[in-house]
């Protein structure tokens, strides 16, 4: 019986933990595996990796932070490999531009700053997601603090005709990975 991280009860779920010990192992060959080798695991796709959910699973909680340590762990290595190739210059101009897309798109007044999904669908609720983007632009603009996990688990209220989730959520993680190169 594995014991990675805690269990939920039999009568609650979490994490598949088929999944969860599957996903660890490939992770754990990606970060040994040799500077240049190709590899499935990177910052990126640990932040966007989903698991089914069973009775008797994981604790969420637990592998989520788990999860958060791990991404930090690879965007490191990612940042140094990048580093040693190109410089320290091309990593954060690369970091710079982005940063500059992401002002770019929440420059557009606030209600139109994504797309709207239609008015019988659930998207985003338009104003959560303007307030959180303000405090961006005040983070990248004016150096406002902001944690890395203030990106990670901001949560917007659902809402029908609101933001297209699919965008907000390409922008917040192009808002953590610039957190992370910046580091």
């Amino acid at each position: 019986m594995s014991t990675t991280f805690p269990r939920t009860r039999n009568s609650r779920k979490g994490y598949s933990i088929e999944q969860v010990e599957d996903f660890l192992e490939d992770a754990r060959r990606a970060y040994s595996a040799e500077p240049n080798a190709p590899t499935v695991v990177t910052s990126t796709s640990i932040r966007q990796t989903a698991f089914a959910m069973q009775k008797g699973g994981y604790s969420s909680v637990h592998v989520d932070a788990a999860l958060e340590r791990l991404e930090d762990a690879f965007a490191a290595r990612e940042r140094e490999r990048i580093i040693q190739e190109k410089g320290d210059e091309a990593w954060y101009s690369e970091a710079r531009a982005i940063a500059q897309e992401i002002l770019d798109r929440l420059a557009r007044p606030a209600g139109h700053r994504f797309d709207h999904v239609g008015a019988l669908s659930n998207g985003y609720h338009r104003k959560d997601v303007d307030a959180f983007a303000d405090r961006l632009v005040r983070y990248f603009q004016d150096g406002q603090p902001m944690s890395i996990e203030d990106a990670r688990t901001v949560a917007f209220r659902p809402a029908k005709g609101g933001y297209r989730e699919a965008q907000v959520d390409l922008l917040l993680d192009a808002v953590v990975n610039v957190m992370l190169a910046v580091r």
